[in-house]
């Protein structure tokens, strides 16, 4: 199957963006763009030459949004050819010098000083290991809590979950019971397995944390999937996950933290004036934030570092099943 080659004039504008900034003249407090030499170009237009080293960024760039797809380098070269063709005839009609031009180069520009300023501050204070350790130690491994293994019985109706407890009582088997009645058929026997509260829905995971083991609900329990029947069969305490298992989720998340504080002492050692008004006076909507508390309009400077990952590692809540088919409490 051949390979289709993306549109790369359109998705990777910063190059050309780039590739045009570098063409204009420079000044005595902006260094030239680096001369090319032959032997470190991979094509020559009109006398300009084009590096390995563009080349190699557009490849990184391709395979990114590619998903790791690779594509030929030929079709990777003509595009760095079609791309100066299209800067030189830029060039040539004067379009660096419109005001539209400059403002989005200088736009573009401000754009890379911020994150090259942002990676220099990363390089120059890197997250430790002991930084990591500190962060797995307070935030994952001392995160307490409880996993339960647990079976139940789904059915439609609140009077055919009484008629199961009945049965139970009169000590029928609960497993036997699930094979036989239960609706719910991804699990054997009823059988859920190793489970922590927040992976179940509220009404379920109640339940199960109010029963003691070997112990079944002697009340149907409701939930928007039907109503349950629930054998409680054991617990544990929960075990978090080994550093080096979420070591690479936890690194990112303190580089954030790091960045944000960088940002915040700029801020506090700054003269910041804001010139407009940043809130008007409108009714209170629905949702909206209570008063004296303020409400966010405006995307922050910085992606807010989300939670770091916490033991359960609960997976995301399943979607709402097919018409006609039952869906499982099992693990939300």
């Amino acid at each position: 199957m051949k390979k289709k080659i993306i549109p790369l004039l359109l998705a990777g504008t910063a190059l050309v963006s780039i590739s045009a900034c570098n063409e204009q003249k420079t000044t005595d407090a902006t260094p030239a763009a680096p001369v090319v030499d032959k032997a470190d170009a991979v094509a020559v237009v009109n006398g300009k030459y084009i590096s390995k080293k563009t080349l190699a960024e557009l490849e990184s760039e391709v395979a990114e949004r590619a998903h790791g797809q690779a594509f030929p380098k030929d079709k990777l070269i003509e595009e760095l050819i079609q791309r100066e063709l299209l800067v030189q005839e830029a060039l040539k009609k004067g379009l660096d010098k419109s005001p539209e031009v400059v403002e989005r180069l200088e736009t573009l520009k401000k754009s890379l000083l911020s994150q090259a300023v942002l990676q220099d501050y990363l390089k120059t204070n890197p997250v430790t290991e002991a930084e990591v350790k500190a962060e797995y130690d307070s935030k994952v491994a001392a995160e307490k809590g409880t996993e339960y293994k647990a079976r139940h019985i789904l059915v439609k109706t609140e009077a055919e979950a009484k008629k199961l407890i009945e049965k139970l009582d009169k000590g029928a088997k609960f497993d036997e019971l699930a094979t036989k009645n239960s609706i719910d058929t991804s699990s054997q026997g009823g059988d859920l397995g190793w489970f922590t509260a927040n992976q179940m829905v509220a009404p379920f995971s109640q339940a199960v944390e109010k029963l003691e083991n070997g112990k079944y609900t002697k009340a149907p329990v409701q939930t928007q999937f039907g109503w349950h029947v629930i054998l409680r069969e054991d617990s544990r305490p929960q075990t978090p996950p080994p550093l080096e298992s979420v070591k690479e989720q936890l690194t990112p998340y303190l580089q954030r933290k790091k960045v944000q504080s960088m940002i915040e002492n700029l801020r506090k050692q700054a003269q910041v004036e804001v010139l407009v008004p940043t809130t008007e006076e409108k009714p209170k909507a629905e949702g909206a934030a209570p008063a004296g508390e303020p409400a966010t309009t405006e995307q922050p400077a910085v992606e807010s570092a989300p939670e770091p990952v916490k033991p359960s590692d609960a997976p995301a809540e399943k979607a709402a099943p097919e018409a006609g088919k039952p869906a499982t409490p099992d693990k939300k």
